[in-house]
């Protein structure tokens, strides 16, 4: 047998929390979506668009330390802490590493730890089919919690969780129908994810220059017709000055002649465009009007086709 890597069952995203009595809360860890499949004792990792990520981190391959099963399919978020919190920007750079020297000296600089929450495959079994408490119970029995393995807790009361992720100022939670089934490639209102900030995908379509280094970038996301719309400028965030200036040389090959936006804005002023390529994750307070973005701030580069990074995402 050999494993097809899946896509992921996906929370739809809603600001209300659900009403009932028949819903679990559960952190929204700002990490990677991985997806751990054990057969015959080979593990490989995949993440949610179905690329390897194997290479990236050698601690979850010796699962007969952390989990029972004979074969398996765990889902889960591969997260790395930063002050005590997820820091997607430290994550990112564990997994955009691509030598194993590289990443061996990384175990140490950028411990991962990776936060189960979903099983899909149990010792010749599918269990997608199974209620989302079965498939817990069965986690709690085969997954002994190491220091870069942990199960994901489950709450009754997700206002309460809610308002602590504000406290801490996490990115949110997501609320799971205790009945829910696991959906291979599915995504509807059995799980809902409620966020404390707004985040998005955005194209990266020009920047702006300070003393020859890049100093921020001109973003963009596509509407329903494939046009590219500016809707924010952000110089701000968790990249780093030596980030920036790898940047700005790894750019070259991309600027062009014209801008690749539709719109124009005062903020365009002085713009190096580039080749709609780079895609990079960004927080930001709100929707202004005009369909910009009230304080974007960078989060990190990401693997995300541009195409994907639309007004509805």
């Amino acid at each position: 047998m050999v494993w097809n890597p899946v896509v992921p069952f996906e929370p739809v995203r809603m600001n209300q929390s659900p009403a009932g009595e028949n819903w679990i809360a559960q952190v929204k860890w700002d990490g990677v979506r991985v997806l751990t499949y054990c057969l015959d004792h080979e593990v490989k990792l995949f993440n949610r668009k179905k690329n390897e990520r194997t290479l990236q981190y050698p601690e979850l391959l010796n699962i007969s330390s952390y989990c029972k099963a004979s074969s398996v399919i765990l889902d889960g978020e591969v997260i790395a802490l930063v002050d005590g919190k997820p820091s997607f920007h430290e994550v990112m750079k564990r997994d955009a590493l691509r030598t194993a020297s590289k990443i061996e000296k990384a175990k140490k600089q950028i411990p991962i730890t990776y936060m189960i929450f979903d099983i899909l495959y149990h010792n010749g079994q599918w269990v997608t089919e199974w209620p989302l408490m079965e498939r817990q119970a069965l986690l709690q029995e085969i997954i002994t919690p190491q220091d870069y393995v942990q199960t994901v807790p489950s709450f009754s009361d997700g206002k309460a969780l809610f308002e602590v992720m504000k406290a801490y100022d996490m990115e949110g939670i997501v609320y799971k129908d205790r009945t829910s089934t696991y959906v291979i490639g599915g995504k509807d209102r059995r799980w809902i994810k409620k966020k404390v900030d707004h985040d998005l995908y955005a194209v990266v379509g020009g920047v702006t220059m300070r003393q020859g280094i890049v100093n921020a970038l001109l973003l963009g996301v596509y509407d329903q017709e494939g046009k590219l719309h500016y809707i924010g400028h952000a110089g701000t965030g968790k990249l780093t000055k030596k980030e920036w200036y790898a940047f700005t040389q790894g750019i070259q090959p991309l600027i062009r002649e014209q801008s690749p936006f539709v719109n124009d804005s005062p903020r365009m002023k002085g713009a190096i465009w580039l080749e709609p390529q780079l895609v990079v994750k960004v927080k930001f307070a709100e929707w202004l009007p005009g369909k910009t973005l009230r304080q974007p701030s960078i989060q990190a580069f990401v693997e995300v086709k541009p195409m994907d990074c639309t007004f509805d995402q």
